[in-house]
């Protein structure tokens, strides 16, 4: 469950309260309740459930219907929750400590009558402390009620989760919901839909907008929104991103020296680049050939980097990139983290 500020991990106190108020104290509506537009509600059994190759928004056991988008899910639709994921994995590594996505798996509801249950699949899931919370799977679905994801994404490009969905998670408990409309339309996008990511935070057993994220302090909707329109990290996202993650590692005393990825190729840089450094300072000068073996080091990281993305670089890689010998370690992890090819590292090293 995702706390204010001051908490992170799992719930505690007034939060753990407030994670079994939905069941106690709401009523969960009934689909039959419910508008899905841009969905065709079909009949579907649970062995038919199970075969299904296409996600449904929502599927009833009881009433054994399930409710499908009507259009096949296009790159402006699933582009915002792989980017929500990749930008996940930049934080956790500034901060430290990973950060678990589980996409668009089936959410169902703990203790739920098997015959009554419903499965909602939102469109990603976040877990901010994977190795803090009790997660329940039930093959192929995740458990909600005991722990909760920190944030449910779900995008709205063909559909409209006001109507429907966004009861149902409210009764369910879940802490945050984030509802991103893409930039790019489709021509079946509801009117009523205008551009841009809401926050919604449950508080007192309901939602309210939130300008701000309270899983990720400080990140604001038009922030994530841009972001999760972007082809590619920009430099600017990239800044928030590395704040966001030293931010939540300063209160957990992490950084990138905690995760194991990062801290291998530093550890290695800094280590090559001070042999060399004092092997070259013995005839060029201490000094000198210290920063040139820091810098060979350096190089040799973000070429191991890339590669290990499965990223294909020139031979000279990347020691003939203008202003690369000049940046700092810092600058040129967090380049190697966000490009998407070679090109694109030159770019934004420059």
């Amino acid at each position: 469950m995702a706390g204010t500020e001051a908490s992170v991990g799992a719930p505690r106190g007034r939060e753990r309260a407030e994670a079994a108020e939905p069941v106690a104290r709401l009523r969960r509506p009934s689909p039959s309740e419910l508008a899905f537009p841009g969905c065709d509600r079909i009949p579907m059994t649970r062995a038919e459930y199970r075969r299904c190759e296409r996600r449904p928004e929502l599927w009833d056991a009881a009433s054994r219907t399930a409710w499908m988008v009507r259009e096949a899910p296009t790159w402006e639709h699933e582009r915002p929750s792989q980017m929500l994921a990749q930008m996940a994995a930049l934080i956790a590594a500034a901060r430290g400590s990973p950060i678990k996505c589980y996409g668009a798996m089936g959410l169902v509801r703990r203790a739920e009558a098997d015959a009554k249950r419903l499965v909602l699949h939102p469109d990603q899931t976040v877990y901010l402390h994977p190795s803090r919370v009790e997660q329940e799977f039930e093959d192929p679905l995740l458990v909600v009620g005991r722990s909760y994801p920190d944030v449910v994404l779900e995008v709205d490009h063909t559909t409209d989760v006001r109507p429907g969905k966004l009861a149902l998670y409210e009764s369910w408990g879940v802490p945050e919901l984030w509802v991103e409309v893409p930039d790019r339309g489709a021509r079946s996008r509801p009117a009523s839909l205008v551009p841009g990511l809401t926050i919604h935070l449950r508080e007192a057993g309901a939602y309210r907008i939130s300008p701000v994220s309270r899983a990720f302090p400080g990140w604001r909707a038009e922030e994530i929104h841009e972001a999760m329109n972007e082809p590619v990290p920009s430099a600017r996202t990239h800044a928030i991103l590395e704040r966001l993650g030293r931010r939540l590692g300063a209160r957990e005393g992490t950084g990138p020296d905690d995760d194991s990825f990062l801290r291998s190729l530093r550890g290695e840089s800094r280590a090559k680049g001070h042999a060399e450094g004092l092997a070259k300072g013995h005839t060029a000068g201490l000094a000198e050939g210290h920063a040139t073996g820091l810098a060979e080091g350096r190089a040799k990281m973000v070429r191991q980097m890339l590669l290990s993305r499965g990223i294909e670089v020139s031979a000279r890689f990347p020691a003939d990139v203008p202003g690369f010998a000049e940046s700092s370690e810092d600058e040129a992890v967090a380049t190697a983290l966000a490009c998407d090819s070679e090109e694109d590292f030159r770019a934004r090293i420059r």
